[in-house]
């Protein structure tokens, strides 16, 4: 967006500021941009395993979590009206230090995104090739007598390749356009639709309203296990990962303080509604979770039940590129990040540097082996609940954040509403809280060492707490 440089009454300069030109049909096509209407595709297979074939369940009452904290997500937009995201809430609305532990715990997920793009577009690629031309792996890898099998052999090719791939366009100043990421959201929902209309006419066909219509997907009592489902919906919850970037357009929008918590509803409501269909009709589809061939894949099996070789390979096509597409950006973020951090100080200055194009080429190059060694350390599961790790601390600080602002201390004119302003931030606290203790304990284990060396760090930075920390401005990423 354009800035724009006022004058005061003495004619000096003010501060830039971002033109408020965005209406909330923009901002609502940005969040669905940001988390994607595929969401639930990648977590499907493992979900439905972990909760033994409650995943729509699970994505309901993730998104019951994500409604509760996006209310104070947008409260606190509303409230502070500028570019902003968890660190800028919590550390205004609780303290400095608890906030530079948000940022901290968000820069986890900066550092994972690119690998669970390059974990699952490595996947989605090997499905694709595979299901293309059969037996050419073997001719490729088989000959370099790789000390692994052929299919793990081939993930890792892919992984380098993808890695590779990445890196080099981010190094060489590439940008992905909105006009892109407008192509590339018509095709992921013409795929999804194609999906919807052929899994409705297979179940039709088969088994008419007995197949499309059933609770089992909610509620079996032959396999219901209400751990299994806690455990199951840390992981679902990722389908709606990202919703809280569209508070940092607050400074772009018309009417923030009504605009941008709208939108945020109606973000997460549109990507629930979308994926607990998409997961129902898989689920009615292909019921025994057991039978996959492959978990972290099993949605593109369903979609070849339905639609046939067409429908897999354009699914699968489509997620490669997406993801193509997410780890280009996600691992420029990541390297601007770094680059920020280390203008500010936050950081060792030796991330503040750049090349002759103004990149951060040493931090893109970085973020490329982080992403690679993450690849071929992490499968999708544990990646993903990484993040989840790091984003539901995130939640927690904030909705707590908004009871302290409009319970202990309201602003001026504010008058006080236990439902807003204490009951739904508290049942967000409550929601985020339950699913994050139920994050598989390898998650927790690597986050929380993650917290602690944050924790020392900000600690030696700031003699013991005595001084105000070093505030990361995620409006550079």
């Amino acid at each position: 967006m354009e800035a724009g440089v006022r004058q005061n009454e003495n004619g000096s300069q003010q501060q830039p500021r971002l033109r408020r030109v965005l209406g909330l049909g923009d901002l609502i096509f940005y969040g669905v941009v940001l988390i994607q209407p595929v969401g639930a595709i990648g977590p499907f297979g493992i979900a439905n395993k972990m909760s033994l074939g409650h995943v729509t369940a699970t994505i309901l009452i993730a998104l019951v979590a994500m409604m509760l904290t996006a209310l104070s997500y947008g409260r606190m937009a509303a409230l502070y009206p500028t570019a902003g995201s968890a660190y800028t809430y919590v550390g205004r609305g609780l303290n400095p230090h608890l906030g530079f532990v948000a940022g901290w715990v968000m820069l986890l997920d900066y550092l994972v995104i690119p690998v669970v793009n390059v974990v699952y577009g490595s996947l989605s690629a090997q499905r694709l090739v595979d299901d293309l031309a059969p037996g050419l792996t073997h001719q490729i890898v088989g000959p370099l007598g790789l000390p692994m099998s052929d299919e793990r052999a081939a993930f890792v090719l892919w992984v380098i390749a993808f890695t590779g791939v990445i890196t080099f366009l981010n190094l060489r100043g590439i940008k992905w356009t909105a006009r892109a990421n407008q192509i590339l959201m018509v095709a992921m929902c013409l795929v999804i639709v194609i999906f919807v209309v052929q899994a409705v006419r297979y179940l039709w066909a088969a088994q008419g309203w007995a197949g499309l219509l059933s609770a089992e997907p909610f509620y079996n009592p032959r396999t219901f296990d209400l751990r299994a489902v806690c455990t199951a919906t840390s992981l679902a919850a990722l389908t709606y990962i990202g919703f809280d970037g569209i508070t940092t357009l607050a400074e772009d929008v018309r009417e923030p303080k009504r605009t941008v918590p709208l939108a945020i509803a109606l973000v997460c409501v549109l990507i629930g509604v979308c994926a607990a269909a998409q997961v129902y009709l898989a689920q009615r589809v292909w019921p025994d979770f057991t039978t996959f061939k492959n978990l972290d894949t099993a949605f593109f099996d369903v979609c070849d039940r339905v639609g046939g070789k067409f429908l897999f390979n354009a699914l699968a096509l489509v997620m490669a590129v997406a993801c193509l597409g997410s780890g280009l950006t996600g691992q420029v973020g990541a390297a601007r990040l770094l680059f920020g951090m280390g203008r500010d100080n936050a950081l060792p200055r030796v991330f503040a540097r750049l090349d002759r194009r103004n990149n951060p080429a040493l931090n893109i190059g970085l973020m490329g082996l982080v992403a690679l060694a993450g690849a071929l350390w992490l499968d999708y599961e544990r990646a993903a609940t990484l993040i989840n790790f790091g984003a539901f601390l995130a939640f927690l600080g904030v909705n707590l954040a908004a009871i302290r602002e409009f319970v202990f201390r309201p602003p001026a004119g504010h008058k006080r509403n236990w439902l807003a302003d204490l009951i739904s931030p508290g049942l967000g606290f409550l929601f985020c809280l339950a699913i994050w203790c139920s994050l598989p304990t390898p998650a927790k284990t690597v986050g929380g060492i993650w917290c602690a060396v944050g924790l020392v760090y900000t600690a030696v930075k700031t003699r013991g707490f005595r001084r105000q920390p070093t505030m990361i401005d995620f409006r550079e990423t």
